[in-house]
């Protein structure tokens, strides 16, 4: 089905029609297990959340259809691999599906078609997973990320609140079997609740710690249920706001223990996906232990967990801690900890984490996707849509139009990218200023053939180097940079 216009409405509502329950309701995610609201007694089925779009298809550069791509083409072969394979595309649940428009300053903005009060919660926690599988299905991604208390909510204790996530995570699964679809990582949400107030890792009570570790060993128990191929932490309330009441070592030491701990179960339970870290500076706390990448490198060496861990960099974190995106992926990937990228953007006139779709800024997409292409890849992580739309963006299309503009972004960045790095043109102006490291004494610095004594003795030998130093050319490596850029 062809989108169209007119099949939709400023605040859309569930259209309905009667179709008994199959594998093709159950791919649009419709009809789920008893108890579900998607099927009557009588085996009637609610039609779909997103009614008069269909599959979203490739049209090329040229089109002007804001519901179509132009950039991304799944198959195409792009620097020896298909675009798919190095577009890992992921859905994140929490933004896409629970996502209202609220902010620190407004409450919510949008009255989604899944969405409906009236509703035991658990029944909305099935809605909510048959309209993120319709969702994926008409927009061809292959991968969602999810936090365990964004897909099922709590309970009365946490035994309950395991039974709901087990219940939840069935319905996924039957919906994963029939698409192909997979988690691209899972979490847990250490951060919303009030009991992670004081941190959960960091946390000065105990009893947090533990409960924390239950939840984690759970989110990672069923991420593995699901095929998740990775796993990510996210240190949201891992600081302090004032080290008036602060043991930072304390502190320190035990986020490192939970991350060991970690680390053992992921061996015990026969999970081969990676562990991931997300470094960001601040927010919610004053200051967060994973500051940047550097910071959280240091970390994971300090206390023997760098074999065990890699990174996930969100775009708008890098700007929060003062650096460009491209910097974090770049020193992570020199460090080989790049595991995974949540692509997003922030305003820079906005001293807050706005999380934005990366969807006009073609030279930031060209420059990120270079050091994708740099390292053969992401796999097995991937580029998670960590964004959200604007809170006067009411629309059930509006999600498209997010979604479509990220993907081509990023696409675009990769045709410029490939060219970038196949012509060689930008490599060499980097590589002919390094290249007094490639002979000589450059030469011998790098096979660690000498000391002070010998570059002593060299520099005594020759002429002051300032009388020979070059140009670095930086506004030519700039101006070679824009020719790829289309």
């Amino acid at each position: 089905m062809r989108y169209n216009q007119r099949h939709l409405t400023r605040w859309p509502t569930l259209k309905r029609a009667p179709q008994r329950c199959g594998w093709q309701v159950l791919i649009l995610g419709l009809c789920a297990h008893g108890g579900d609201p998607g099927c009557t007694e009588e085996g009637i089925c609610q039609l779909e959340f997103f009614p008069g779009i269909g599959e979203i298809q490739y049209e090329g550069p040229t089109s002007r259809n804001p519901m179509a791509f132009r950039y991304y083409n799944a198959s195409e072969v792009v620097h020896g691999k298909p675009m798919k394979e190095w577009l890992r595309f992921s859905v994140a649940f929490w933004h896409t599906f629970r996502g209202d428009g609220s902010d620190p300053f407004g409450s919510a903005t949008k009255a989604w078609p899944w969405e409906d009060a009236s509703l035991d919660p658990m029944e909305m926690a099935f809605r909510r997973i048959r309209a993120n599988f319709e969702f994926l299905r008409k927009l061809g991604v292959e991968y969602w990320c999810f936090h365990d208390r964004d897909i099922a909510p709590e309970g009365r204790d946490l035994a309950e609140t395991n039974e709901n996530l087990d219940k939840v995570v069935d319905l996924a699964l039957d919906l994963q079997k029939q698409t192909g679809v997979r988690p691209l990582w899972g979490t847990a949400q250490l951060f919303k609740h009030p009991r992670y107030m004081h941190g959960a890792a960091t946390s000065p009570q105990a009893g947090v710690f533990a409960y924390a570790a239950a939840q984690v060993k759970k989110a990672m128990e069923v991420t593995l249920r699901l095929g998740g191929l990775n796993y990510v932490f996210w240190g949201g309330r891992e600081g302090y706001h004032t080290l008036r009441n602060t043991h930072l070592k304390t502190e320190l030491d035990n986020l490192a223990r939970f991350l060991r701990m970690a680390a053992d179960y992921k061996r015990k339970i026969g999970f081969k996906g990676t562990l991931l870290i997300e470094p960001k500076p601040q927010e919610p706390t004053k200051h967060q232990y994973d500051w940047d990448a550097a910071t959280t490198i240091g970390f994971l060496r300090e206390h023997g967990l760098k074999n065990d861990f890699k990174l996930n960099i969100e775009c708008n974190h890098a700007t929060l801690s003062q650096h460009s995106c491209e910097h974090e992926l770049q020193f992570s990937s020199s460090q080989g900890m790049l595991g995974n990228i949540d692509i997003n953007t922030g305003d820079p006139q906005t001293g807050w984490d706005t999380d934005q779709f990366q969807i006009s800024d073609p030279v930031e997409a060209t420059l990120l996707m270079a050091v994708v292409l740099r390292q053969g890849g992401l796999a097995p992580g991937g580029f998670n849509f960590d964004a959200k739309l604007r809170r006067e963006s009411t629309a059930v299309e509006d999600l498209f139009y997010a979604h479509i503009g990220g993907m081509d972004a990023l696409a675009r960045g990769l045709r410029n990218a490939a060219r970038l790095l196949e012509q060689g043109e930008v490599d060499s102006v980097i590589q002919a200023r390094y290249s007094s490291f490639d002979e000589g004494i450059g030469k011998d610095i790098v096979n660690g053939k000498v000391g002070f004594k010998e570059l002593e003795k060299y520099a005594l030998s020759h002429p002051d180097p300032i009388e020979d130093l070059p140009s670095a050319h930086a506004e030519k490596a700039e101006i070679v940079l824009s020719m790829y850029v289309q």
